[in-house]
């Protein structure tokens, strides 16, 4: 079946909100692991487990507003989501592991900071292309269009 093209609107507009929820998990979980002095590893383990469920529960609280029952908000949520948080989980990890001194930087650190928002300012580039795909498919964010509330 063709999809209509989407817009780069909507792909930006389906990435801020995945950015969103990652965002939010990425900077609690490093915020948890860096403050209790745990290693690079768990840190990035729990930061990117709870980027999935903020990223996750955002969808789900739309799609359960919009009148679905939890199995099918759960359902909606992963087949919208998964792939456009991987992806900027996975660039964003990426540009921190591979920054000079930004895992080992603490709470206090200028460099904490700015490596994190600019991962992220990063992810968010590379995952609007990838929610464009997704959506000119039928896929990802253009499932959750469908049960949203107005």
């Amino acid at each position: 079946m063709q999809h209509p093209t989407p817009g780069w609107a909507t792909a930006v507009q389906a990435t801020l909100h995945c950015l969103t929820g990652c965002a939010i998990g990425e900077v609690l979980g490093m915020v948890i692991g860096t403050a209790l002095g745990w290693g690079n590893l768990p840190t990035t383990v729990l930061a990117i487990a709870l980027a999935f469920v903020f990223g996750y529960s955002l969808t789900l609280r739309g799609a359960l507003k919009g009148g679905l029952d939890f199995q099918a908000a759960v359902r909606v949520a992963l087949a919208a989501d998964t792939l456009s948080i991987a992806v900027m989980e996975l660039i964003d990890n990426g540009v921190i592991v591979l920054w000079p001194d930004a895992m080992d930087a603490e709470l206090a650190d200028l460099l904490f900071w700015a490596s994190l928002a600019i991962s992220l300012a990063i992810a968010f580039v590379v995952t609007v292309p990838v929610n464009k795909w997704m959506i000119g498919r039928g896929k990802g964010h253009a499932v959750v269009h469908q049960h949203h509330a107005r």
